[in-house]
């Protein structure tokens, strides 16, 4: 965004006055006149000190330097970036697992285009990434179309059964039932991975779906070595998951979750997406798939059914979009909070001179934590599924009204969350997830995140299917002022009713400049993804990052509730003392977010994968 800085030589003359300097004669320094120590037992009367006659420093030698050594010198010493990204021209893949990551770059390779290797990835995430990657589940996708020039928002979130009501997680008092919506057959909500991945392909792709899913298939046919990450995240699991005869026989061995090294060898999925390459999104929803996933649930009451899978219906829905210092912001609209709050806080930060701040100083990350609250306020009052409630869209992503918030922040205090209340934006109204980028040598781009909710979702496979399926009805507020899994508190507009879509943070994001993308970038983390993809997108156009390091900077997060600055590690302590001083109740937690981002400039392609997660992998041709 901002130019890359290129060191000249003159930025070494110092260094080589020193090598120079190592070669020549110079005149020494007068030595300094030896201070007279008396000794407190010495009876003698001091004798007072001569005084100094006055010295002039020598001037420093002037600095010569040839040509030839200029020319050196700026060879030597070019590259501004600390961490660097992967460089491509023709096409570039960003994922959270490697193996997913070739199986889309082949895609491009074979005369595929972004939206081709993004439904292909898609399928091969289910099988190489099982805690998030999925068919069970749901999301969203941003496309940018280069030929048109159009950018489309495609929601293919999960739905609450037609079963469902408002009070299902309550007991008899009125009380949560602690798991229900999670780890039960009644945290399920209706899949719409498979319908929004055949609804890409036959809209903006340009290969049979067969074809892309193929090598997906193969994969879980063939199998692969558990990693150290995934290994880790199914010891995690091993409880819930535990519980499941199904899941068990795949994901276990020895009666203990698999291994490091392990294989992973998955043929009911393999199957389960062989049918649906044959068949399209009808065999999901309608036949054989749908059966057994109806016969999963049909022990309770009130559960998924076979006439929710039948029913089930992706949206095409308008971006919510914004501006940013020249660039426009593409994003999600409702029902995910991502894209109205990202634009939001870019609002309330563009007035601000960030860069000249720098990144991570404490007056940085003290606005960034008292916008990130104002806006976490406005979410937990009036988000929710547009088709079941009226959302002040206009208003929250207003300039106007991102003035009347930034107002309120004090530049020297922190203020206490519980002061704070959802703001009036009506006046102006004229983890476990994953994300993954995409970009061809025509211009196409895709960002799309999608989730099982929690690390394999409620845990349950369908028997026969090899298909996990999501806990995504806990993204619903089961009880207003009862926070979920990320500790995200909801009132009315989320509140759980029959056929409506959960509020989500999902936040996958373009940034465009005159029209055409110029970033590519999204995350997983719950209730940190709207932040980790702001600190991104600020990380690059306010403090000129390249994707590596715009990945690599520590981040921070605030919520509203619970009212702390939570921090990953890597500030300084004088950084985190400052914030400290000014009343910020600051946490170093767990890591945050796994942003998969593309950037486009001089006609080049760099890309990185998050270095939280070691099995990413961004790769180009």
């Amino acid at each position: 965004m901002r130019l890359r800085h290129t060191l000249l030589a003159s930025s070494l003359a110092l260094a080589l006055a020193s090598l120079t300097a190592c070669g020549t004669s110079a005149q020494a320094p007068a030595a300094p006149q030896a201070a007279v120590v008396q000794s407190a037992a010495d009876p003698r009367p001091a004798a007072a000190p001569a005084p100094a006659a006055p010295t002039v420093a020598a001037a420093p030698p002037a600095v010569q330097q040839t040509a030839a050594a200029q020319a050196a010198s700026a060879a030597y010493d070019f590259d501004m970036d600390v961490f660097h990204p992967v460089v491509a021209r023709n096409g570039m893949v960003a994922t959270e697992q490697e193996l997913a990551s070739k199986i889309g770059l082949d895609i491009l390779k074979a005369g595929g285009n972004a939206v081709d290797a993004a439904v292909g990835i898609g399928f091969a995430l289910a099988v190489a990434l099982p805690n998030a990657g999925n068919l069970g589940g749901g999301g969203f996708m941003v496309v940018h179309d280069a030929k048109t020039g159009k950018n489309v928002a495609l929601d293919f979130r999960e739905i609450a059964p037609k079963g469902a009501t408002r009070d299902m997680y309550l007991d008899a008092s009125g009380k949560v039932v602690d798991g229900k919506s999670l780890y039960t057959h009644y945290a399920i909500g209706v899949p719409g991975t498979v319908a929004g991945m055949e609804h890409a392909l036959k809209s903006w792709g340009t290969m049979p779906l067969a074809k892309v899913i193929a090598p997906a298939a193969a994969l879980a046919d063939k199998g692969f070595p558990v990693s150290e990450t995934l290994a880790k995240i199914l010891q995690q699991e091993k409880k819930n998951m535990g519980q499941w005869p199904a899941t068990r026989a795949i994901f276990w061995k020895n009666g203990e979750p698999l291994k490091a090294g392990d294989p992973l060898v998955q043929k009911d999925l393999a199957a389960s997406m062989r049918l649906i390459g044959q068949q399209g999104a009808r065999a999901f929803y309608q036949g054989a798939i749908a059966q057994k996933i109806a016969a999963e649930t049909a022990p309770h009451a009130g559960a998924v059914t076979l006439a929710d899978l039948r029913d089930y219906q992706v949206v095409e829905r308008t971006p919510t979009t914004g501006t940013y210092r020249g660039y426009q912001i593409v994003t999600m609209p409702p029902p995910s909070s991502g894209g109205p709050h990202l634009v939001q806080i870019l609002n309330m930060l563009e007035p601000l001179p960030l860069a000249q701040w720098g990144a991570n100083s404490a007056q940085t990350i003290h606005y960034l934590a008292e916008s990130m609250k104002l806006a976490y306020a406005d979410r937990s009052e009036y988000l929710g599924d547009p088709a079941f409630v009226k959302i002040p869209l206009k208003g929250l992503t207003s300039k106007a009204y991102a003035n009347e918030l930034l107002k309120t922040i004090d530049p020297n205090a922190a203020r206490p969350g519980k002061s704070i209340k959802p703001g009036k934006p009506q006046p102006y109204e004229s983890d476990q997830t994953t994300h993954y980028s995409v970009v061809d040598k025509a211009g196409n781009a895709v960002a799309v995140t999608y989730t099982l909710n929690t690390n394999f979702g409620s845990g349950i496979v369908a028997k026969g299917t090899g298909i996990l399926l999501n806990n995504e009805m806990d993204d619903f507020s089961a009880k207003p002022g009862v926070a979920n899994a990320y500790g995200l508190v909801g009132g009315d507009a989320n509140a759980v009713a029959a056929g409506k879509r959960p509020l989500s943070s999902m936040t996958p994001t373009m940034v465009l400049k005159d029209g055409k993308p110029v970033l590519v970038t999204g995350s997983p983390g719950g209730a940190r993804i709207i932040t980790t993809v702001l600190q991104t997108v600020v990380n690059v156009i306010d403090f000129g990052m390249n994707p590596a390091e715009a990945a690599s900077t520590p981040r921070v997060h605030h919520q509203w509730t619970p009212d702390e600055l939570r921090i990953e590690k890597g500030l300084s302590p004088d950084t985190i003392a400052l914030l400290k001083a000014r009343g910020h109740n600051v946490q170093l937690k767990a890591s945050m977010g796994r942003t998969q981002t593309i950037q486009l400039r001089g006609g080049a392609l760099y890309g990185y994968s998050d270095p939280r997660n070691p099995d990413g992998k961004t790769l180009g041709y």
